[in-house]
């Protein structure tokens, strides 16, 4: 029994290190997106400074559009970051669900034995 719940138990550590270093993975993949974009940026604020008229326009259009990538990749690092959360949460409810289900069998499975061996046993003396 103590062997079931050590399984179990290693079970469910198992599934939230894996959800925990998915979320260390988006996570890094988030600040990887929002540092290209900041640097998206910085090379089109560049541009504009050495370009003139209309050049200018254009370098300002294009670090705006590059905050606004910045912005959802933010917003989706949040989101995966929640969603990593969500179903390291779920796993570990699971896992736990699980373990108790194991340990009220286990405990059933030993009551159904002793009920047995004690019905041996007044069986054994009644005759």
């Amino acid at each position: 029994m103590k062997r079931i719940i050590l399984n179990v138990a290693a079970l469910a550590l198992i599934v939230s290190i894996s959800s925990c270093r998915e979320v260390e993975e988006k996570a890094n993949d988030a600040g990887n997106a929002v540092e290209n974009a900041v640097n998206a940026t910085g090379d089109a604020v560049n541009d504009a400074a050495d370009a003139t008229g209309d050049a200018v326009d254009s370098a300002v259009d294009a670090a705006d559009h590059a905050m606004d990538h910045a912005a959802d990749a933010v917003d989706e690092a949040g989101d995966a970051i929640e969603e990593s959360a969500t179903k390291a949460v779920k796993g570990t409810e699971d896992a736990m669900k699980k373990a108790g289900d194991a340990i009220e069998d286990a405990g059933d499975d030993a009551a159904a034995k002793m009920k047995e061996g004690a019905d041996k046993m007044k069986a054994a003396t009644d005759h």
